[in-house]
């Protein structure tokens, strides 16, 4: 179960991008929204609104705010309702992008996409044209962890996977609705993350380097600066150190 680990480069990027920005809590209020009309709101019976309550509580965001979110999701409070939807393309050099949108006007979203898509470089492609490239799946990332510890521990916990680097970085993977609660049993164990999400995993990668690592991140950073983008997955790689 040796390899590497895939999650640093983007995740890294997202957070800069999402902080330069400042628009992380209206992400959250969205995705808690509609993850609530979805599945009620009740976090203990809807992984989906749990993960995303997990991610606001770990920016700080109000209680009352979270609770507002909800309140709207299940129809106890009048709010916007959203929609959501998926765009897959290329990138540079051929790498393959998928971007999660939530709005009230789907008009102006894919006009928004397309046109972040065409002034970098990219083309916005047709449905299903590079969703076969990615997996959905949980990870937790851990740093100076016991490695044979923390294995045992997740396996047991019930993840599917233990993936070491050559730097000694340990990420565990689970399935989607079963990330929270390995989370959980993880830091019962005594080992705390210092990274974690449900996202959509490239299976094959594309390594940028140079000039095109750097027309890709401004592709990137152009999708992700969308008010209604919530999350945007790509298989690409960046080194700007080559």
């Amino acid at each position: 179960m040796a390899g590497h680990s895939k999650w640093a480069n983007i995740q890294h990027k997202k957070a800069r991008v999402d902080a330069q920005r400042g628009k992380i809590f209206t992400k959250l209020i969205k995705e808690i929204t509609v993850a609530a009309k979805q599945g009620g709101g009740d976090p203990a019976a809807n992984p989906r609104l749990r993960l995303a309550m997990d991610k606001a509580w770990d920016a700080n965001m109000p209680k009352d705010n979270v609770q507002r979110a909800i309140d709207k999701g299940t129809g106890n409070l009048e709010g916007v309702d959203y929609i959501e939807l998926r765009y897959e393309g290329y990138g540079i050099g051929g790498a393959a992008l998928m971007v999660d949108c939530m709005t009230d006007n789907k008009t102006r979203t894919v006009a928004d996409v397309r046109h972040a898509f065409t002034k970098h470089g990219g083309n916005l492609g047709t449905d299903g044209c590079v969703a076969f490239n990615f997996v959905h799946q949980g990870y937790l990332v851990f740093t100076d962890a016991d490695e044979d510890a923390l294995m045992e521990a997740a396996l047991e916990a019930g993840a599917e996977d233990v993936i070491v680097d050559d730097e000694g970085v340990i990420e565990v993977i689970t399935a989607p609705n079963d990330w929270a609660g390995i989370k959980a049993a993880l830091e019962q164990a005594g080992f705390t993350s210092v990274d974690g999400d449900v996202t959509m995993r490239a299976q094959n990668e594309t390594v940028l380097t140079g000039d095109d690592a750097a027309k890709m991140q401004k592709l990137l950073d152009a999708l992700e600066s969308l008010d209604d983008v919530q999350n945007v997955y790509t298989s690409a790689v960046l080194h700007f150190d080559e």
